[in-house]
């Protein structure tokens, strides 16, 4: 077990942190995005704190079940321009990412982390931030994180625990997330305002549908990703909180763009996003009211999101060849079951390579495929490709769903299922993948070592 002095002075702790940093890129162990990191917590996990209070700006946090790497890039494209940021763009995003992320930046004036759900207690304790962002609160590794309410609760605490002149940024159509901005008056709320796009009433697998005052299930006029959207409960009157940055006139343009109206206090901004999906329109006005509580103007948040694509492995497009491989990340029901809806916008896939792992950044445990509405696919799906450590389960999935057996080809290893993916697919086509996190890693992997796209850390530099 290493042992180091107290008394060690930061600068060397931070010497022999990026020395770990360059030898593990030289040996190839994953671009050494959380290995200085961790070596700096075992050293000295104060060294954290202090690094972070360097930064002349502080540091501002996002955090959410799904879409704050999404979220996190947008920020950092707004305000890069016009601030020097520490950024944890490989998304690293517990405590050891966010170290090795501040260690990475030099001369940084802001750092701007993705924090996973778990973790944020620890990293907002630590680097005391300006600027706190919460998305949603999705079911998503129960093994790990437990039920949403229990996450809840802790952020509840964090949010309570924050300096007094922090700002925080809330997503009002989550009810769990909406109801933070009580206990901090001033705070931004966002939200979507387009009823076109909603549902009038819930998805069977929404997670937050009882009041979170008196427990009675809420009401909506609005249902538009789970059980985001506009709620009242009939009982004792909570509901959604005024939105002060909202979306209006939405516009999806299959699997392209979306546009839609920034709506401010200080105005109005037509933005098209080069991604596409309701959930892009979120995590747009999660980093557009962001920016904003750092002091970004309206024109720059427009510059920032005008034309944005994707992070990686979120409908991030690939060109292979003559092919092209589309990358959408799914890991729980609730963004899977957008992500299903979003492809039926367009024209609905022939063919589907979806890769299920149960590794532990996936959560152990995959019974969740049984909560994801695949079954609006089968129209127009004439054969899926079932890979991964779970393929098995899946493929079981598709059946019970009614793809017919002949129509799913049982294909674990990744490898050999993107060759077949290919196989399948025509010149001037493009391969559609939905993998799991882990799957998602590998097949961004293998299409890497192929030379057809930069490594993740490479690509986040």
């Amino acid at each position: 077990m290493l042992r180091v002095s107290p008394l060690l002075p930061l600068s060397v702790e931070i010497l022999l942190a990026r020395a770990a940093a360059r030898l593990s890129r030289v040996v190839g162990a994953g671009g050494g995005t959380t290995v200085p990191g961790k070596l700096l917590w075992k050293l000295d996990p104060g060294a954290v704190d202090r690094l972070a209070a360097r930064l002349p700006r502080g540091s501002a946090l996002i955090s959410a079940t799904n879409g704050k790497t999404t979220t996190a890039a947008m920020g950092a494209r707004i305000l890069e321009p016009s601030v020097r940021l520490a950024h944890n763009r490989s998304g690293a995003n517990l405590v050891s990412g966010v170290a090795s992320a501040l260690l990475a930046a030099r001369e940084a004036e802001l750092g701007l982390f993705e924090v996973d759900e778990a973790a944020l207690p620890e990293v907002a304790r630590r680097l005391q931030p300006r600027t706190v962002s919460l998305g949603n609160l999705f079911r998503d590794q129960l093994d790990r994180y437990g039920e949403l309410e229990l996450l809840a609760k802790r952020w509840r605490a964090t949010v309570q625990e924050l300096p007094a002149e922090a700002a925080l940024v809330v997503n009002g159509d989550d009810p769990q997330v909406g109801d933070l901005a009580s206990e901090r008056p001033g705070s931004t709320v966002f939200g979507l305002d387009d009823p076109r796009h909603a549902s009038a009433e819930l998805q069977h697998a929404a997670d937050s549908k009882w009041c979170v005052r008196c427990g009675t299930p809420y009401v909506y006029a609005a249902a538009y990703i789970g059980h985001l959207g506009d709620y009242r409960c009939p009982a004792c009157g909570h509901a959604r909180p005024l939105l002060h940055v909202r979306a209006r006139e939405i516009e999806l343009h299959g699997l392209d763009s979306v546009s839609f109206d920034l709506v401010t206090p200080e105005g109005t901004s037509r933005v098209e996003l080069g991604v596409p999906g309701l959930y892009n329109v979120y995590n747009a006005l999660a980093a557009a009211a962001l920016a904003r509580a750092l002091g970004a103007s309206l024109e720059e948040v427009h510059a920032g999101l005008q034309g944005f694509s994707a992070a990686f492995g979120r409908f991030e497009r690939i060109a292979i060849g003559e092919r092209s491989l589309l990358v959408l990340l799914i890991k729980n029901p609730a963004g899977a079951n957008e992500v299903v809806r979003t492809l039926l916008t367009g024209t609905p896939p022939p063919l589907l390579l979806v890769a299920l792992n149960d590794e532990i950044a996936d959560g152990r445990d995959v019974s969740w495929i049984w909560d994801v509405d695949f079954e609006p696919l089968l129209g127009g799906l004439e054969r899926l490709i079932a890979s991964g450590e779970r393929a098995a389960e899946l493929a079981l999935r598709f059946k019970y769903a009614g793809l017919p057996a002949e129509a799913i080809e049982v294909v674990p290893s990744l490898e050999e299922a993107l060759d077949r993916g290919l196989e399948l697919t025509p010149p001037g086509a493009e391969l559609i993948a939905l993998p799991t996190y882990t799957a998602m890693l590998g097949l961004r992997d293998l299409v890497a070592r192929r030379g057809f796209v930069k490594p993740y850390w490479e690509a986040a530099a």
